[in-house]
């Protein structure tokens, strides 16, 4: 079963790549961290120093538009911050045709 949904590729997870070598993926809310751990060093062929990991809650969102009130919901997710072995790196977009 995979426990990586997708990478994050944002601004603020770029930089924090280039300055401190740790890479961010969406997960699956029931992966631990052994299993991301070992995901990613399968996947990438890389070693995995740290991963972290942080839970979040969807938040309730409404708006105002012409049609009225609209309310909805933001999803929740669970994200890793996967530090890597210094000198190896992750190249997310290697694979794109």
């Amino acid at each position: 079963m995979a426990f990586i949904v997708k990478p994050l590729i944002t601004e603020k997870m770029t930089s924090i790549t280039e300055k401190q070598n740790k890479f961010g993926f969406i997960v699956r809310p029931e992966a631990n961290k052994l299993q991301i751990k070992a995901e990613v060093e399968a996947t990438y062929n890389v070693t995995v120093v740290d991963v972290n990991t942080m839970v979040y809650a969807g938040k309730n969102k409404s708006r105002y538009t012409r049609a009225g009130l609209l309310k909805g919901r933001t999803n929740a997710f669970k994200k890793a911050i996967v530090t890597v072995k210094d000198g190896e790196t992750i190249d997310f977009y290697s694979n794109i045709q």
